[in-house]
């Protein structure tokens, strides 16, 4: 069976999902929506087997394609339904299995919904950012030369600075996208709206622009 490619408004080159029957447009053609599988998640625990942590699983529903090159911006309002502890929706940054990046909207263990980063070079490397009062945020991702800035915001207006780093000098390979997830529970609900991708360049990580 071919894979399942979206056209998503606001994204000008075509996203592949991993799985059948996830992911979908909006009423309105204008946003995405993802029922999350139950049980799913992108996490390695870097305490391994056994680790009194989270469970590692690689099994969570995406959709990706390959950015242009060069630098960009991609950003979303994401909401969830949150239901299970982690429920999330994530903008992803995928090089391989083993190396990717994810910028989550995720249910925290204090039931709070919560701004969480996770960076993953053979492990992860899991930060927490900041409690959101409400099941709605403004993620965003740049692409500056070889490294990569999460900036988060409450109105999609003052973007608050949350992670920079870098996969490696070698970007060409990189994908970029959308991901959903419920590891603890039966699944939730993913919108995105008010997708944009912008070939622009962040001139400034700290000012808030």
């Amino acid at each position: 069976m071919a894979a399942e490619v979206l056209e998503v408004p606001g994204i000008p080159f075509g996203l592949t999902a991993s799985q059948p029957g996830v992911w979908r447009r909006d009423a309105r053609g204008e946003g995405l929506v993802a029922d999350a599988p139950a049980r799913t998640d992108l996490y390695i625990n870097p305490g391994g087997a056994g680790a009194a942590d989270a469970e590692s699983l690689l099994n969570a529903a995406t959709l990706l394609g390959v950015p242009p090159a060069g630098d960009f911006r991609l950003s979303a309002r994401v909401s969830v339904d949150f239901r299970s502890q982690y429920d999330a929706g994530v903008l992803l940054l995928w090089e391989d299995d083993q190396h990717w990046g994810k910028f989550c909207f995720e249910f925290s263990p204090a039931g709070e919904p919560m701004v969480v980063s996770v960076v993953t070079r053979g492990t992860s490397d899991d930060a927490n950012a900041f409690v959101v009062p409400e099941r709605s945020v403004w993620l965003r991702v740049s692409r500056i030369g070889h490294a990569y800035a999460y900036h988060a915001s409450v109105d999609g207006s003052a973007w608050t600075l949350v992670r920079v780093f870098t996969l490696g000098e070698a970007v060409s390979g990189h994908r970029i996208g959308f991901e959903a997830q419920s590891p603890t529970g039966d699944g939730c609900t993913v919108t995105f709206t008010g997708v944009r991708f912008d070939r622009v360049r962040l001139s400034d990580l700290r000012d808030g622009s």
